[in-house]
């Protein structure tokens, strides 16, 4: 009876166990939404880009592109290992304190079992024949009762020990598993980027040396600057002009500069091209953050071949700036932003791959000097 009780008692506390191993494994927290939402744009563009004709822009695009995605599912997997990590300690640490109960459980099983096997399987029973009269009997059967349950009561303990301490195994083993397989993707992934990167290098290199690719690739650089253009104009005239909440116009010579860094290419001036730049050119620090210089919605914020990732900002009355050259964009369509929040990180400019960024700025329609309109230095 004693062996069927305890049979019992460990095959419900195994499954118990079971339990409580998918519940955690459930429990578990879901990947952040901004990280998934920006995996997911950059393979979108991805796969924009590899069905597009050959271009020479389009090719360096597609580089910083798989840099861009390769870099998010490193800090992806990165993260996941962090989180394992830390789960892996805690599964340690439990197996350690169960352990140490286990332990120190020994002695006092023991010493039920050497009981026991003194008093031979008929112990309780010679306790309660050996009773005279019916109140001997009474108090003989109570203390029969009493050590049956507690000799019980210690067994099922130790038991519950062993089954919690294979449980806690069995999740070291996943975590473990699991650990290295986030560990093994992260590097794979960094090395992913890297080459990414030595990739583009090369690339621009190779049209830096050769004055024909040099050519179609400025050439190229500057339609994508004039089909920008074009889209803003369209974009703006099927629009009915809304009034904007806080004008720009009265800020004429007081918006904040939209990153920290030095002038490295004035409005009108001839740019990498040869034609006159429509916007500035700010040199900084690589992913340096980037803010809004003023009050308004998000109108576009993804990567366009030959800006990198760029960020519209739509700021009523026909008014728009905007950010080229980024990194990544760290607002989506549609968003409404303040003057100063934070829209994306600097990139790497198209031709001389120096951290820069590219800012436009458009008022009522007219493309102008954006220096004019912001704080003097």
């Amino acid at each position: 009876m004693l062996r069927l009780a305890l049979v019992a008692v460990v095959t419900l506390i195994a499954a118990t166990g079971a339990l409580g191993l998918r519940a955690r494994a459930q429990a578990r927290p879901a990947a952040n939404p901004r990280v998934t939402e920006r995996l997911a744009a950059l393979e979108r563009e991805a796969a924009s880009l590899a069905k597009r004709s050959r271009t020479l822009i389009g090719e360096v695009r597609k580089l910083e592109v798989e840099r861009d995605l390769r870099v998010e599912q490193a800090r992806q997997a990165e993260n996941a290992a962090t989180a394992a990590r830390v789960e892996t300690d805690e599964v340690r640490r439990k197996l350690e304190a169960l352990e140490s109960q286990r332990t120190e459980g020994l002695p006092l099983l023991r010493e039920q079992f050497v009981d026991l096997y003194k008093r031979g399987r008929r112990g309780e029973l010679a306790l309660l024949l050996s009773a005279n009269g019916l109140r001997e009997f009474a108090r003989a059967s109570r203390a029969a009762e009493a050590l049956a349950f507690r000799r019980q009561r210690i067994i099922n303990d130790y038991e519950r020990t062993l089954t919690a301490l294979r449980a806690e195994r069995e999740m070291l083993t996943v975590r473990g598993r699991e650990l290295r397989a986030e560990e093994t993707r992260a590097v794979s992934a960094r090395r992913a980027s890297e080459r990414a990167v030595t990739l583009r290098a090369a690339l621009l290199d190779d049209i830096d040396a050769r004055r024909d690719l040099t050519a179609q690739y400025l050439s190229e650089l500057q339609q994508a600057y004039e089909r920008l253009g074009t889209e803003i104009t369209s974009r703006a005239s099927g629009r009915i002009v809304e009034p904007a909440s806080i004008p720009v116009r009265p800020f004429r010579g007081a918006l904040d500069w939209p990153v920290v860094g030095r002038l490295a290419g004035g409005f009108g001036t001839a740019g990498a091209t040869g034609s006159p730049r429509t916007g500035i050119e700010v040199s900084s620090a690589i992913n340096t953050p980037v803010r809004a210089v003023h009050d308004g919605t998000v109108d576009y914020a993804e990567g366009y071949t030959g800006l990198g990732t760029l960020v519209i900002l739509d700021h009523g009355a026909d008014t728009y700036s905007l950010y080229g050259y980024l990194a990544e964009a760290l607002v989506k369509r549609g968003d409404a932003v303040r003057a100063g929040a934070e829209l994306g990180r600097v990139g790497l400019a198209p031709v001389g791959g120096q951290p820069t960024l590219y800012f436009e700025l458009r008022v009522d329609g007219r493309l102008v000097d954006p220096v004019q309109w912001l704080k003097p230095r």
